[in-house]
């Protein structure tokens, strides 16, 4: 990796070598199943029920409000299956759910499956930044509404959502209510209670954890149907051996994220910002996506380049030693244009333009003047 700039923070980060070291014991001489009843293994439950207290502290929540998943697809299908089935089995009317046009597709498509199952699902347009208001939730309840999910920051521009203010409308209308905070980890407080959230979800590997682990958060109360079935672990809301190696990693990571944020972000801002301006200026026709800090993630830099392909600028500044995409890697595989600046208005051509650089703690100032170097050299190359 020394050989690549790596400017592709938003779709994994690496592993960070504190976290490794918390992890390895328990891949080899601490493998005991925590399900188990012999010393061992309790010793293993022990370590389990304090990675829960960890993260619950954090969150500012009680332990037996988290459970640990596979990571954010997982925790954003449970969140929203696990809640609306559970509701509308307490009550067939309700059957409406509330979320966004530019929600990651873990729940796009999570929202999609529950409308194949009777579900109505009103999915709220953005403006040009990417953002949406409370008044437009708001607007949007129903009798019948059972859930509402909104994302605390933007996976692909990085804009973040008036989460307080849609949790305020929420619970005032009793409805729970969801944020995919897998972004927003380590970069935003997650305080559950000023959020004024219900469920929210988070990944590991957002900020320097592992792959295949996450966790969700459930308000002690909210209805949750379970599903996946087989054990009962996680106080029966989710079945199977709970991978203890990940999840260790998980509040190591979480925990490094938390304690290192402030200066973190103070860093990263610097350079996001140094970066931004520098492309505006010497990139003709350079567009920067989603919102102006700081309603925007400390480490997204989103530009739509006109009249030049976003794979092409990729591959270009793969050959100069810059690693970055073109919008969310779950959509890497696919030739349509990014849902999310769709959604904010943009033309499919522009949309096609697109390049999405995130910037991690490893990112150093020398490597963002090479890339503020390589650019405009390479638009302008493309262009000719």
């Amino acid at each position: 990796m020394n050989e690549y700039i790596y400017l592709d923070n938003a779709a994994t980060t690496p592993l960070d070598p504190v976290v490794l070291a918390a992890m390895t014991p328990y891949f080899t001489e601490r493998f005991f199943n925590p399900s188990s009843r012999y010393g061992p293994a309790q010793n293993n439950k022990r370590v389990l029920d304090s990675a829960r207290e960890s993260v619950a502290r954090i969150l500012n929540a009680r332990p037996n409000e988290i459970i640990f998943t596979s990571g954010g697809s997982e925790s954003d299908n449970l969140a929203l299956k696990g809640v609306a089935y559970a509701r509308r089995a307490r009550n067939p009317k309700l059957n409406h759910i509330i979320t966004t046009s530019i929600e990651h597709h873990a729940v796009l498509y999570t929202a999609k499956n529950l409308e194949e199952h009777g579900f109505e699902v009103t999915y709220l347009p953005v403006d040009r930044e990417g953002r949406v208001s409370a008044s437009q939730v708001a607007a949007a309840i129903r009798p019948e509404t059972a859930l509402i999910s909104v994302m605390l920051a933007n996976n692909e521009v990085g804009t973040i959502q008036p989460i307080t203010e849609i949790g305020a409308i929420a619970r005032k209308a009793g409805i729970p209510f969801h944020t995919d905070a897998v972004q927003a980890a380590g970069a935003l407080p997650l305080d559950v209670e000023a959020l004024q959230v219900d469920l929210l979800s988070i990944s590991a590997h957002k900020f320097y954890g592992p792959k295949g682990v996450g966790a969700l958060y459930i308000r002690r109360g909210i209805p949750f149907e379970p599903q996946i079935q087989g054990g009962e672990q996680e106080r029966n809301r989710r079945a199977g051996t709970e991978n203890l190696p990940e999840i260790i990693g998980l509040v190591a990571a979480l925990t490094l994220a938390y304690r290192d944020m402030t200066d973190n972000n103070r860093r990263l801002t610097e350079l996001r910002d140094k970066l931004i301006a520098e492309v505006l200026e010497n990139v003709p026709g350079a567009i920067l996506n989603g919102a102006h800090p700081p309603q925007r993630l400390p480490s997204n830099a989103n530009f739509c380049f006109e009249g030049v392909n976003g794979e092409t600028i990729l591959l270009e500044l793969e050959n100069r030693g810059i690693l970055c995409s073109s919008g969310s890697a779950c959509a890497a595989g696919s030739s349509d244009p990014s849902h999310v600046l769709m959604a904010m208005g943009y033309e499919e051509e522009l949309a096609h333009t697109a390049v999405r650089l995130t910037l991690g703690k490893h990112t150093t100032p020398a490597e963002i003047e090479r890339v503020i170097k390589a650019l405009p050299e390479v638009i302008a190359l493309l262009r000719e």
